[in-house]
Formats: structure tokens, C-alpha cells, sequence
């Protein structure tokens, strides 16, 4: 796996990979940004819940259940001194659709502790957590 990030000026840059879509990294305005895209451990928090979105996706499909829309809010707790490593991960799970509980967490089981290479790659400094709403209920 191959990816670059190109200097815009300041201290933004443009991350590109294998598809050739261009991803705006900036840093906030506290820091000598100018907020023009994600911070890279915003995109770190991204990686993580794409990687077990896709994997919970595929899972469900092969399950053939009625997957109808799906979202993963990640939230992120960091170290207070440098390098302020991520201490803590929590994914919250919501989905709608036709999928029994105990389906769905066997498929979050089967991304985060089999398949997902970005939630295995941070476990190791960082703990990962999970809860899971089905059609708005907890």
C-alpha cells in the first residue's frame, strides 16, 4: 500500500491513494491551519470506523439481511502530553433495517477482532469499545 499528501500552502495538504481521490488534510486554526479538511487524527478515527463499516457491511450481506442505512460515530480519547496517543476508541453502531441483535453483534465481533486491520492495528495502544443502536433503539 502505497499513499503520498501534497503541500497546499500553510498547513494544508492533499492525501491521495490507489484510487486517485483527493482527501484535504489541514490542521485547526489554533494550530496555523485554516480548518480546509480533516485532521489526521480525525482521518485516523475515519480509517477505523470505515474499515469495520465495510467489513459489518459485508458481513450483513452475506448474512442476507435487510441492511437499509448504517452510520459509525467514532469518538476518540487522547493522551494529555505528546505524542497524545489515542488512549480510547468508542464506535457507536447505528442501523436500521431488518437485522436481530445478535446478528449484528457478531458481525461488530467478527470486524473488530478479525478482519478490520485499522481497529487491530490502534488496539494495541489504544482501547476499543463499542454500542449499537438498531432502528434508534439502544
Amino acid at each position: 500500500m502505497k499513499v503520498n499528501i501534497k503541500w497546499q500552502g500553510k498547513m494544508h495538504f492533499l492525501g491521495r491513494g490507489a484510487q486517485e481521490v483527493d482527501i484535504p488534510i489541514d490542521a485547526a486554526p489554533a494550530a496555523g491551519g485554516e480548518g480546509k479538511g480533516a485532521s489526521p487524527m480525525e482521518l485516523l478515527l475515519m480509517g477505523v470506523a470505515g474499515c469495520t463499516a465495510i467489513d459489518i457491511v459485508s458481513i450483513l450481506e452475506k448474512m442476507r439481511l435487510n441492511l437499509q442505512d448504517f452510520v459509525v460515530e467514532v469518538e476518540g480519547e487522547r493522551a494529555a502530553d505528546h505524542p497524545k496517543v489515542f488512549t480510547e476508541i468508542t464506535l457507536v453502531y447505528r442501523v436500521w433495517g431488518e437485522i436481530p441483535e445478535e446478528k449484528l453483534v457478531k458481525a461488530i465481533e467478527l470486524s473488530l477482532d478479525k478482519y478490520c486491520s485499522a481497529s487491530n492495528t490502534v488496539k494495541g495502544v489504544a482501547k476499543i469499545n463499542y454500542r449499537y443502536e438498531i432502528n434508534g433503539v439502544v
